[in-house]
């Protein structure tokens, strides 16, 4: 069974700071990416930024420079720090990971949490 469990999401005016955490909990396999996606309201999800077990980064053009996908391996948990925050920002941000479990890799997903950036 695999776990996710987000934290740090809020209300913030623009230009402010948030933090996001992501921690998990699994039984078998080795985390191989880790990651967030948002979606904001009849919008579709989208990729905001990524991690890899080789700690290679991948950001959306919309968020470079502004945004920092770090992650503990030890811990097992991802982060995203997320500076000069604009409205448009606003969305339900969503942890994922890809589990590595016997040469096949399994997607899975965290429960969202709010993000509010006030203008």
């Amino acid at each position: 069974q695999v776990q996710l469990v987000e934290s740090g999401g809020g209300l913030v005016q623009a230009g402010g700071s948030l933090r996001l955490s992501c921690a998990a909990s699994y039984s078998i396999g080795s985390i191989n990416v880790m990651g967030w996606y948002r979606q904001a309201p009849g919008k579709q999800r989208e990729l905001v930024a990524t991690i890899n077990s080789f700690t290679l980064t991948n950001y959306a053009d919309s968020v470079k420079g502004r945004f920092t996908v770090s992650r503990d391996s030890a811990k097992k948990t991802v982060y995203l720090q997320m500076n000069s925050l604009k409205p448009e920002d606003t969305a339900v941000y969503y942890c994922t990971i890809v589990l590595s479990i016997t040469s096949s890799n399994f997607a899975y997903w965290g429960q969202g949490t709010q993000v509010t950036v006030s203008s």
